[in-house]
């Protein structure tokens, strides 16, 4: 297989790791601040991401460091992607206020 396609499926596999992750740990939070026992769905939603991801990276790298890093860029590209699409109305106008109060 031609290694820019390899370093190309790598970062498409850390942009789903990383929508796995942080799309995992917005859901976690809107349903722990709800739930009778919310340091159970923290840890366990922790617990259950991290090891998701690790292995996910183990896998796609491959002992290569070029996929390990391209698989890295796509995680973190894919937390900006979630963040943007996780954006509320309000979140929004609170960010708005609070810099018109700093100038």
């Amino acid at each position: 297989m031609n290694e820019s396609l390899t370093l190309l499926f790598a970062l498409l596999a850390g942009d789903l790791l990383g929508i796995l992750f942080f799309g995992g740990l917005w859901w976690t939070v809107r349903k722990g601040v709800s739930a009778k026992r919310p340091a159970l769905w923290f840890v366990g939603s922790l617990i259950l991401r991290t090891v998701i991801v690790l292995a996910g990276f183990y896998f796609v790298s491959n002992s290569h460091l070029e996929r390990l890093l391209a698989c890295l860029l796509g995680f973190f590209i894919a937390r900006f992607i979630v963040m943007r699409l996780t954006r509320t109305e309000e979140n929004t106008t609170c960010l708005i206020q609070k810099n018109r109060h700093a100038t």
